[in-house]
């Protein structure tokens, strides 16, 4: 199965309760009509896109119909998608990995699907011909580490992990002492997904970077915010509290095909000002998929 057939597999949920409304609404534009606009800018807003992201659009694409003088209705939505592609796109859409190794810090509350998707992760880059190596860095939740190990073991990566309640920056510097010796190209570190505040985030977050800084001062490091779409604004506030904490780099969406309101996209690339580097449609290792953004915009607003 394809990329794109993959992409509106997983959003099925969503283009079923979108797609109907979208086609219909441009089907029977005809010309400028603030009736057609409310109505676009509510079905938005229903999808999850937030408000603020809708409104904005809709503004755009009013002002759009009007520059380019457009009068068909597919010529409004082609509009529409251009529109609301550009919002999913940014400078820098693939991981930095070049360095021997490079680090994929993942970070995100207890239950958005982290240890899965770090183990979706390690297998298309151990497929890719990558030597991967996990770091179990969630110390303070009760079999984290033992989850990881198993997806270490589907994967066919390693794992380095201490016992519970031990220093997690201790975990990534021997991590990293490990994939120096093994000479691994990828190490991806599982950090907590629940700390008693903000602060403890930042102060912990701060001491692995320290540590990465200090051993692996050259690396390319991507740290990667894991949000579950299921969660829809509320996964939005958390994003919030640890794009603040730590320095993003993207972020991974998971189990948009449990959705009804995939617009969650839009508003969290808006929003975050961050860009979405994986989307997760589905249980199997390979329905962790690259973003593609105009794909992806393509195949849920058509």
């Amino acid at each position: 199965m394809g990329f794109l057939e993959k992409i509106k597999n997983g959003l099925a949920r969503t283009k079923k309760s979108m797609a109907v409304s979208l086609n219909n609404l441009f089907a029977s534009f005809t010309g400028e009509n603030e009736e057609f606009f409310d109505e676009l800018e509510e079905t938005l807003i229903l999808a999850d896109a937030g408000v603020d992201t809708a409104t904005e659009a809709v503004e755009r694409l009013r002002k759009l119909t009007k520059e380019r003088g457009l009068r068909g209705g597919a010529e409004v939505q082609a509009a529409f998608v251009e529109i609301m592609a550009g919002y999913l796109t940014f400078e820098e859409m693939d991981l930095r990995l070049n360095t021997r190794p490079s680090v994929i810090l993942m970070v995100g509350v207890n239950g958005v699907g982290k240890t899965t998707t770090i183990g979706k992760l390690a297998r298309r880059y151990r497929d890719a011909g990558k030597k991967v190596l996990l770091a179990a860095a969630d110390t303070f939740r009760a079999a984290a580490a033992e989850q990881l190990t198993i997806w270490a073991e589907r994967a066919g990566v390693d794992i380095v992990r201490h016992e519970e309640g031990s220093d997690p920056a201790a975990v990534v510097y021997d991590a990293i002492a490990a994939a120096k010796a093994r000479k691994t190209d990828l190490i991806i570190v599982d950090t907590a997904g629940r700390l008693h505040n903000k602060q403890n985030l930042m102060n912990e977050l701060s001491k692995i970077r320290r540590i990465i800084s200090r051993e692996l001062p050259d690396a390319d490091v991507e740290t990667l915010l894991v949000i579950d779409a299921t969660t829809g604004q509320n996964g939005l506030l958390q994003a919030r509290s640890f794009r603040d904490a730590a320095d993003l780099s993207g972020v991974v969406l998971t189990k948009l095909d449990g959705t009804a309101k995939g617009g969650i996209v839009f508003s969290i690339a808006r929003e975050l000002e961050l860009p979405v580097k994986f989307i997760g449609v589905g249980e199997q290792p390979d329905d962790l998929l690259p973003f593609e953004p105009r794909t992806f915009a393509e195949a849920l607003l058509r």
